[in-house]
């Protein structure tokens, strides 16, 4: 069997109706495949799976045999250590990553018939790579309409409410301190994907609070942010400084090949967008209660204005990605925590006064007669894609459940 179709029915979730388990027989639920990684590194990214009742969310590894890792040296690269499940067809010896530490393996199981495997990946390989996944996508061609505004709605609901479940998550790590959680969150948005993953540990490893202490001097916050990452280089004032931090708060820096720097814009930089964040919190006292007290959407965003005096500034569509994946979401989950549904609302009204993401996805939903307007638009869209196409949960959607009432289609 060829990888690439191991990785398509990952990604397919063909094993969905097939219960699943470590090789030492503990329970796995994929509650999300992640995202396909089109970088170096491991082949999915942002992946949820419960193994024996226990939460994980990190990336997965994809191979045919689990000798496989050792083959790619994975078992030295410190890039594959935030590896949370090995997915295999055959495990034929244990895998571990470049700490010493066991790799949870699963052997995939999924349906047997290799002839309607063979048949249906050929017919995937020439079919669009987002497109294929819209099992209605020839009824949206004819009827844009059939995806609601009431559905749209829904599906923001649905996308704020997962959000909030993930700061509630943080909440238990940061012992119920909002600003702190709001300070991971959005280390987490500062790595715009590619980085994100790292820039969460960053933040996880470097305390808010330790932060606070040096808050007035823009040198120290970049120095402890920059040596935490391991890229301080060959700054000798700089890597001094953290030293210093780093003994004062008995600090373990991370190893600098976590991050990913190949491939990347300039503007995407991990040390750029680290001497942004570091500029951000040094200019942003107290800004979880600014972000509450603040109603407008000019106002919000100048929060995220840098002085281009220091480092290039955040360009616009960066700013309005911190809008809609932090600010918003942490707007709405604290109208939740305080049961005030006018604030909650208040929270979703601002998404439509912001421009949509422009990404691969939504650029597909618009093939297929989607209008895009605004983030609360791109949103929802975002949300039924990952959510229902993406798990081909057809029956849970309106559209999928309209189209196989009213049509009576074979649902894949």
């Amino acid at each position: 069997m060829p990888e690439i179709l191991l990785h398509y029915i990952w990604e397919h979730c063909l094993w969905a109706n097939f219960p699943q388990c470590t090789t030492d027989g503990k329970p796995v639920e994929i509650l999300s495949v992640g995202t396909h990684n089109n970088d170096a590194g491991p082949d999915y990214s942002h992946a949820r799976i419960r193994i024996n009742g226990r939460e994980w969310v990190g990336n997965v590894e994809i191979h045919v045999s689990s000798s496989d890792w050792i083959k790619h040296r994975h078992h030295l690269d410190k890039a594959y250590d935030t590896v949370i499940l090995h997915v295999v067809r055959t495990a034929d010896k244990p895998v571990y990553n470049s700490r010493g530490e066991l790799i949870p393996q699963c052997e995939l199981q999924y349906p047997g018939d290799r002839d309607y495997m063979t048949e249906l990946f050929d017919t995937a390989q020439h079919m669009d790579h987002v497109m294929q996944r819209v099992g209605c996508a020839e009824q949206l061609l004819q009827d844009p309409d059939l995806i609601s505004k009431g559905w749209r709605r829904t599906l923001l609901f649905k996308r704020l409410d997962c959000k909030r479940a993930s700061i509630e998550r943080l909440l238990e790590i940061t012992k119920g301190s909002w600003e702190h959680a709001l300070y991971i969150s959005l280390a987490h948005n500062f790595g715009f994907h590619t980085n994100s993953v790292p820039f969460e540990e960053l933040a996880i490893n470097t305390p808010l609070a330790y932060l606070q202490k040096h808050r007035n001097s823009l040198f120290q916050l970049t120095a402890i942010l920059m040596g935490q990452a391991g890229l301080i280089g060959d700054d000798e004032a700089m890597q001094k400084e953290y030293e210093f931090l780093r003994t004062k708060f008995s600090l373990t820096p991370m190893d600098a090949s976590v991050w990913k720097q190949s491939r990347l814009r300039p503007q995407n930089s991990p040390k750029l967008r680290i001497r942004q964040f570091a500029r951000l919190l040094y200019q942003s006292e107290a800004m979880f209660s600014r972000i509450l007290d603040t109603q407008d959407l000019k106002e919000l965003a100048q929060l995220f204005t840098i002085p281009k005096t220091d480092v290039p500034p955040l360009g616009r569509s960066s700013i309005d990605i911190l809008l809609i994946n932090t600010v918003i979401p942490y707007k709405y989950a604290y109208a939740m925590h305080l049961d005030n549904p006018a604030q909650a609302e208040e929270a979703m009204t601002l998404m439509e006064q912001i421009a949509p993401e422009n990404n691969t996805f939504i650029r597909q939903w618009r093939i297929l007669g989607q209008e895009v307007k605004t983030a609360a638009d791109s949103q929802a869209l975002l949300h039924l894609y990952q959510n229902y196409c993406q798990h081909h949960d057809c029956i849970n959607c309106e559209v999928g459940y309209i189209v196989f009432k009213d049509k009576q289609l074979r649902l894949f």
